[in-house]
C-alpha cells in the first residue's frame, strides 16, 4: 500500500502524476482544499509536501500524527516549524541545490532589467520614442557588486557577476575562507560600498526588514537593489518612499511581503521591474526539485539519509 501523501503547493499535471506513482495523493494547494484534507485525511498523511512560503503550522502537525516527514520543494523552509518536527521526530527535508542555477540567473536578469532600464525602454520604443529623447542608462560593468547573504546561490550570482566585469563583496553571518571577495561585517557598510545589492539572504524574523531607509539612503540615488530572497527582506514602504524621494536609482524585485497580491504600493514608482516569484522556477528546476522530494522520501522510508536534510 501507498503511503498517503498531503501536497499543499502547485504542481504540474505530469509532477503530479510522477509523484503519485509513489504514493497516495491528497492535493490540496488552496486554503480551502488544505483545511478540508488535513480534516477528513490528517490521521493517514505520512508524508507532506509543502514550500516556505506556503509552509505548515503546528497544529495542523497535531492533527496529523502519523507523519514522519516533512519536504519542502525549493530550498526555502521559513515557514515549516523546525521545532514542532523535533519535538515529534518528523525528519524535514528540502530541495536545497536544485534551483540555484535558475535563481542566479533571474537575479542577474533583474539587475540588467533595472540599471539598463529594459522595460522603460521597451514601452519608449512600441509609443514611437527615439533614444535622443531618454536619459540614457549607465553601464553594468565596472561597477561593485554587494551579495547579502553568500550561500550557494549568493556565490553563483557573484560568478555571473564577475563575468560583468563586477567588483564582488558579501555580507554574511560569517566570513568565507573559500572566496576571494571582500567581506562587510554588516550590511549598512556594504550597502555604503556597493553600486548594486543584491538580497540572498534566507527569510524569517532574523533578516525581517533588514532592507530598511537607511540601507536604501547609503546604497544611494546611483544605487539598484534586487531582492530574489524573500519578501520580508525587504521593508516595501520604505523602499516606496525611497524611489518616490530618488532616494536609491531603482529595484528588481521577484518576492514581496504581499504575495501572492502584487506590491501595489510600488506600482507607480519610478524604475522598478517585477516579476511573480518566479526566479527558482524553470521546467529543469521544478524537475529537479520534484526528483529530489522523490529520492529525499525514498531513503527517509528506507532508512537511509536524506539528500537535503534540514535542522
Amino acid at each position: 500500500m501507498k503511503p498517503a501523501l498531503l501536497v499543499l503547493i502547485q504542481l504540474e499535471p505530469g509532477h503530479l502524476a510522477l509523484v503519485s506513482e509513489h504514493y497516495e495523493v491528497c492535493y490540496a494547494p488552496t486554503p480551502e482544499g488544505r483545511a478540508a484534507g488535513i480534516a477528513a485525511r490528517g490521521p493517514t498523511f505520512r508524508v507532506l509536501l509543502t514550500n516556505g512560503t506556503t509552509g505548515i503550522t503546528a497544529g495542523e502537525l497535531d492533527a496529523m500524527p502519523a507523519l514522519s516527514l516533512v519536504c519542502a520543494l525549493g530550498a526555502g523552509y521559513e515557514n515549516i516549524p523546525l521545532g514542532a518536527c523535533q519535538a515529534r521526530g518528523i525528519a524535514v527535508a528540502n530541495g536545497a541545490g536544485t534551483n540555484d542555477s535558475c535563481v542566479a540567473d533571474h537575479a542577474m536578469a533583474l539587475l540588467l532589467a533595472t540599471v539598463r532600464r529594459v522595460p522603460t525602454l521597451d514601452r519608449a520604443t512600441r509609443d514611437g520614442v527615439w533614444r535622443s529623447s531618454i536619459a540614457l542608462p549607465p553601464n553594468v560593468s565596472g561597477k561593485r557588486l554587494g551579495i547579502i547573504g553568500l550561500g550557494t546561490i549568493g556565490r553563483r550570482i557573484a560568478r555571473r557577476g564577475e563575468g560583468f566585469d563586477l567588483e564582488i563583496g558579501y555580507h554574511n553571518r560569517r566570513p568565507r575562507t573559500d572566496v576571494p571577495f571582500q567581506y562587510f561585517a554588516d550590511v549598512m557598510a556594504l550597502a555604503e560600498w556597493a553600486d548594486y545589492l543584491v538580497v540572498a539572504t534566507p527569510g524569517g524574523p532574523e533578516t525581517r526588514h533588514l532592507i530598511d531607509t537607511a540601507v536604501l539612503r547609503a546604497l544611494g540615488p546611483a544605487g539598484y537593489l534586487v531582492n530574489i530572497a524573500r519578501g520580508s527582506v525587504v521593508n516595501t514602504r520604505a523602499l516606496a518612499d525611497a524611489l518616490r524621494a530618488g532616494e536609491v536609482g531603482g529595484a528588481g524585485l521577484d518576492v514581496y511581503e504581499s504575495e501572492p497580491a502584487p506590491p501595489a504600493e510600488l506600482f507607480d514608482c519610478p524604475n522598478v521591474v517585477l516579476t511573480p516569484h518566479v526566479g527558482g522556477w524553470s521546467p529543469e528546476a521544478v524537475q529537479a526539485s520534484v526528483d529530489q522530494f522523490l529520492e529525499n522520501a525514498r531513503r527517509h522510508f528506507a532508512g537511509e539519509a536524506l539528500v537535503a536534510p534540514v535542522g
